[in-house]
């Protein structure tokens, strides 16, 4: 077989076998290697845009370990925030010697999710030593009944029925709203010419606010986020997450 064809304007021209494999090899050596720039490029605008080095892990990771060995009373390293409580809604005993701060959101699905699997885990495993802190940070951007669910939920709490309302909300269906928020109400028994008016008057809107912007200050971004003892937990992790810091931080081994 000639490897080429005489050639008139009219013929085609024949390639052997060998040669288009070759072509056909070396067309998607290109492509795979425009494919390995193009993802090398993507985690690396990644990394930018989110502040996530390899180097760093899983950037959700609360303690690190101090030394190479794997003793586990060796002491770890922790970051700690200076995080204030405000005249939040707290849950649990004063002298509790663990203080989860948590910035919420009762429209965020991870919030609830952490809420119904979460909470009743850490309540009841630690019942006498953490005490939690409820700060909101609704997402207005995104959530547009978030603000107003914490302001009814604040009203609730005029009727001394804020933990009471705050688990229906989480607790309950997604369709937040003024009737959601009046079914709740008077679930609990509340007096609703009150609980009414005080929605009405948006008398807790600027303390949301004030809530939502004290978070952004902290350079909080997303819902839920976590400061146990000051030490920064970020999203709807598992029991087992808070279980680890909570027990090192009451054997005193997490340091600075």
């Amino acid at each position: 077989m000639k490897e080429i064809a005489s050639q008139t304007s009219d013929d085609p021209v024949v390639v052997p076998r060998s040669e288009r494999r070759k072509a056909v090899r070396m067309h998607f050596s290109w492509w795979y290697a425009l494919l390995v720039l193009f993802f090398a490029l993507g985690i690396g605008a990644g990394y930018l845009v989110w502040g996530i080095s390899p180097e760093r892990g899983n950037p959700q990771a609360a303690v690190e370990q101090t030394t190479a060995t794997t003793d586990p009373n060796s002491p770890r390293a922790v970051t700690r925030y200076e995080v204030e409580e405000d005249d939040d809604p707290v849950f649990g005993h004063e002298s509790a010697p663990i203080t989860i701060i948590v910035f919420s959101d009762y429209e965020c699905p991870y919030c609830q999710r952490w809420h119904n699997e979460v909470w009743p885990q850490l309540n009841a495993a630690y019942p006498d030593q953490i005490r939690l802190v409820y700060r909101d940070f609704p997402l207005y951007n995104i959530h547009s009944n978030a603000g107003p669910a914490a302001e009814a939920a604040n009203c609730a709490g005029d009727q001394n029925q804020y933990w009471e309302f705050h688990h229906l909300l989480l607790s309950g269906d997604n369709n937040l709203g003024l009737e959601t928020y009046q079914r709740y109400a008077t679930t609990l028994g509340l007096d609703m010419n009150l609980f009414n008016d005080c929605i009405e008057s948006k008398k807790y809107e600027s303390e949301v606010n004030a809530d939502y912007t004290y978070a952004v200050g902290l350079g909080i971004q997303s819902t839920p986020t976590f400061f146990i003892n000051g030490i920064a937990l970020i999203g709807a992790q598992p029991f087992d997450a808070f279980r680890e810091v909570i027990d090192l931080e009451m054997a005193g081994l997490l340091t600075e």
